[in-house]
């Protein structure tokens, strides 16, 4: 009688995929109930695949969140742009990320030709349908716009911001489960190892907190996580590694004042995500180019495979 209810456990795995700043990550975190992706306005954030497992009932859905489409210039970006192609070979399904104003862009128009090739399914989320001053006008020409270039197994309008359109996308990607069992605990909400859920959540702050050149620049090791006797309290230490001088004195700020403000804020999404208090310490070191050097980028976290 087990196995009989085990193999009517259905899963799939649903990539998500879009140019950058069209609220992939922000997609992903609604759909969870929790943050587990970056969110910022600053595009291309998402730097690895993020997994993200809902599971309701017999249904299990793996999401991957890829980095958004752009013109590779470092050694980084190239890596970023095969992490797309991988996560759209591999799927059993997946979710175009588009706003309704600004017509179809040219970074679109490539994923969708990736698409074609993989013959993937594939459902369009038209996103931030709540900005939308004529709503009803502004969506039909997108999905006229969009419907053209690819037959999509279904359209929905959304608003990761309120949560509208969200019930009618839930029921399109479960019609892309397939019994087999789940391939995670029912309980189960990433794939991530911790070290590398909390220095995404402190690289946002730095996203969303430093100058545009500063950010992208950047990248979070935590090099220690331990728990203390009783498990209340956790000691992380964590370093910020940029590309110059002049930007670790950004991030550092007057008298210490932005680090504080950016390690504060990061306490507090990592004390939110673990239910338990955090000592969190964080310190500012220069790699001068570490986005064009790969054994930098192994070493902060980057699989070796994509850069093969």
């Amino acid at each position: 009688m087990k196995d009989n209810m085990k193999d009517n456990k259905r899963s799939a795995f649903i990539t998500i995929v879009g140019i950058p700043n069209v609220g992939k990550s922000s997609i992903l975190n609604r759909i969870l109930g929790r943050k587990i992706a970056i969110v910022s306005s600053k595009p291309q954030t998402t730097r690895n695949r993020i997994t993200g497992i809902y599971t309701e009932g017999d249904d299990q859905l793996v999401f991957i969140d890829t980095p958004g489409l752009h013109k590779p210039r470092t050694e980084l970006g190239e890596y970023m742009v095969k992490a797309i192609n991988e996560s759209v070979q591999g799927g059993d399904a997946a979710v175009l990320v588009v706003e309704a104003t600004g017509g179809v862009r040219k970074g679109e128009q490539s994923l969708i030709e990736k698409l074609k090739k993989s013959d993937m399914p594939a459902i369009l989320a038209i996103n931030k349908i709540d900005t939308l001053k004529n709503k009803k006008e502004e969506l039909m020409e997108a999905i006229l716009s969009y419907s053209e270039l690819y037959d999509f197994d279904a359209v929905v309008p959304i608003s990761a911001e309120t949560g509208e359109g969200f019930p009618a996308l839930m029921e399109e990607l479960k019609k892309h489960c397939i019994e087999g069992g789940h391939f995670f605990d029912d309980d189960a909400v990433t794939d991530q190892p911790e070290k590398v859920i909390v220095s995404e959540i402190i690289r946002e702050k730095i996203l969303r907190l430093c100058d545009k050149e500063i950010p992208h620049g950047t990248a979070v090791v935590v090099e220690s996580m331990s728990e203390r006797d009783g498990g209340d309290i956790m000691d992380i230490d964590a370093t910020i590694y940029c590309e110059r001088d002049s930007h670790k004195g950004i991030i550092i700020g007057k008298k210490g004042a932005m680090l504080k403000k950016i390690s504060t804020y990061s306490r507090q999404d990592i004390e939110r995500f673990f239910g338990c208090k955090v000592n969190l310490q964080t310190w500012v070191k220069v790699k001068e180019d570490w986005r064009n050097r790969r054994a930098l980028l192994t070493n902060f976290g980057y699989d070796k495979k994509n850069f093969e």
